[in-house]
């Protein structure tokens, strides 16, 4: 009887600290979950990665879905098997993750945060300004004018995505148009 409760305490001890280091309570695996749901176009999981401010970028993302044509190129931007994460840094409610293109090399830093106890991506202006800028550093645009990036986050966050998707259908359609005008010549 005794061997019997010593293997049940060690077979619920092993169930617990393998349940532990999932989605929310891992900053890695938090992000790595989110970029799969991306890559999936699955906005509602997603959305549940992601810090509570993070509603309207979610909203632009579904826009601009149910808007493109090229869905494979979409998809490429969140695949995961593309990416190496690297490790989080964790300074309290605040962690990052390096997230490094396989074939570009390029790496970018996403932030995550604590909420609600657990980890959660921060998808919001400010955060996507932060990585913007980071990059803009990178590339040796350190003059970027924060203000003036944050303003046109603005003017994104109350556009009327009804007339935006029409301007976008409209202009999808012009390039088709040059594209085979282009390839006329080239015949």
């Amino acid at each position: 009887m005794k061997k019997f409760f010593v293997a049940a305490l060690a077979a619920c001890t092993l169930f617990v600290t393998s349940c532990g280091g999932g989605a929310g309570s891992d900053p890695k695996a938090t992000l790595i979950a989110f970029f799969e749901a991306m890559g999936k176009k699955d906005f509602a999981g997603a959305k549940k990665l992601a810090t509570k401010d993070s509603d309207a970028m979610f909203s632009l993302m579904e826009t601009a879905a149910k808007m493109g044509k090229d869905k494979e190129k979409n998809d490429m931007d969140f695949d995961k098997s593309k990416m190496e994460f690297g490790e989080a840094k964790v300074e309290g409610d605040k962690a990052t993750v390096a997230v490094k293109d396989k074939a570009s090399g390029e790496s970018t830093n996403f932030v995550l945060r604590k909420e609600d106890g657990s980890w959660k991506v921060a998808f919001n202006k400010s955060s996507m300004m932060e990585m913007g800028l980071e990059k803009a550093k990178e590339k040796g645009l350190e003059n970027m004018d924060a203000d003036k990036l944050e303003e046109g986050l603005d003017k994104l966050k109350n556009l009327n995505t009804d007339s935006l998707q029409k301007a976008i259908s409209e202009s999808m359609k012009a390039l088709d148009t040059v594209s085979k005008a282009l390839e006329k010549l080239k015949q």
